[in-house]
């Protein structure tokens, strides 16, 4: 897969630690300017901005003009994809953990 369609992918996007952070930040606002995000991060505003563009290339963020400033915006359908798929494995678990449970009762009994 190229890098340009790597970038593209909700799974790619989610992958990195600082934009499931600032996937986070924007769940929490309405929407923030890169100003506003940039404060929570170790990096530089430039890293923080190359972060958005990827998730706003997942369609995972969307931006708006105010004035001279762009706000970002979070937008959840892409990562319904995500659910779906981890939605598979959670009824995996759940039935295996219920399965070891069964064996640890009876081997207390």
């Amino acid at each position: 897969m190229s890098a340009v369609a790597q970038t593209r992918d909700v799974y790619y996007a989610v992958a990195d630690p600082s934009r499931r952070k600032i996937i986070r930040l924007l769940a929490d606002s309405d929407e923030l300017p890169l100003h506003r995000l940039t404060p929570h991060f170790t990096m530089g505003r430039a890293a923080v901005s190359k972060h958005l563009t990827i998730l706003k290339e997942a369609g995972l963020v969307i931006e708006r003009k105010v004035g001279r400033e762009t706000r970002n915006r979070l937008t959840t359908a892409p990562l319904k994809e995500l659910q779906d798929w981890l939605s598979y494995y959670e009824k995996f678990w759940k039935h295996n953990m219920a399965r070891l449970d069964e064996l640890l009762k009876e081997e207390q009994e």
